[in-house]
């Protein structure tokens, strides 16, 4: 995926919506973001996905709607970074503080170029079986974790000022109910992050604070390894990498090295629930489709 031309290589992004009407789209979707005044200095003059437009829209929606800040998502970011660091198979192993986040080139207000996933190259697999399987490989089974839910849900037509109708609060809640657990029983998550704003919007899908709360949440810390609910300590998609088709399992891979204890310095200590979020492309305001995973030790 990671290309010499970086105007063709953004340009992969733009098979993930309707492309009889993609100029519209981004008329629509830009939209979103008015009302908040992006200050001198803070848009990029170096190509990059539209997308990352989007989720700005998507930020100055969610700081005119519930109070979140630059700084707040800087915050994810940071902590993100910091995660990377112990993680071995991650694109970027560097940290960052929040005001280093801050004062990182612009991409579009108000994110930085911190806040973004990278283009990655990478690959993940994942063997699924029943008990049966298991003895027939021949695997440990205290190593197993087992799948305690796995929904896909499709997008919602749903207005913006009803963010509880998000399809990934609602396969959320459809996740929860399968696995007989709530938000309050997980002790990791992993989530799309392509921006870090991707991280707060989930935070509220899955239920870890109420709608507007996440941006707040981020900045006490805790989402960070050792706080309330460590989401991402993988480094997320802004660290690890975004190898598009290989995302999802690499989550999954993430989480089944925390519920075995086995992820070394980036460890949740204790962990034995842990829920997996994934999205993809983008229909009306809200992603194409998204599949959660809730895993039991």
């Amino acid at each position: 995926m990671n290309i010499p031309d970086k105007a063709r290589a953004m340009a992969i992004f733009e098979a993930g919506w309707d492309v009889s009407r993609v100029e519209e789209n981004f008329r629509i979707l830009s939209r979103l973001g008015e009302g908040v005044e992006p200050p001198p200095g803070s848009e990029s003059d170096r190509p990059y996905s539209r997308f990352m437009a989007i989720y700005a829209a998507l930020c100055r929606h969610h700081m005119k709607t519930w109070g979140t800040t630059q700084r707040q998502i800087a915050a994810v970011a940071a902590k993100n970074h910091q995660h990377s660091v112990h993680n071995p198979f991650s694109q970027f192993n560097k940290p960052f503080t929040i005001d280093e986040v801050l004062a990182a080139p612009p991409i579009t207000y108000p994110i930085t170029l911190p806040m973004c996933a990278p283009l990655s190259d990478g690959a993940a697999a994942a063997i699924v079986c029943n008990e049966e399987g298991i003895k027939r490989i021949g695997a440990d089974r205290r190593r197993a974790v087992r799948v305690a839910a796995s929904v896909i849900r499709s997008f919602t037509h749903r207005p913006l000022e009803e963010p509880q109708r998000n399809v990934g609060h609602l396969a959320a809640l459809t996740a929860y109910e399968k696995a007989g657990l709530g938000p309050e029983d997980m002790d990791v998550a992993e989530v799309h992050d392509a921006s870090a704003m991707g991280e707060i919007i989930q935070a509220e899908n899955l239920g870890f604070v109420p709608f507007g709360g996440g941006g707040p949440a981020a900045e006490r810390g805790e989402f960070s390894i050792g706080g309330r609910i460590p989401i991402n300590p993988s480094g997320g998609l802004e660290s690890k990498g975004h190898p598009l088709g290989a995302t999802g399992l690499g989550q999954i891979y993430e989480l089944v090295m925390q519920l075995r204890g086995e992820a070394g310095a980036r460890q949740v200590q204790g962990a034995r629930h842990a829920i997996q979020e994934n999205g993809g492309g983008l229909v009306g305001i809200e992603e194409g489709a998204v599949a959660i995973n809730v895993l039991v030790k």
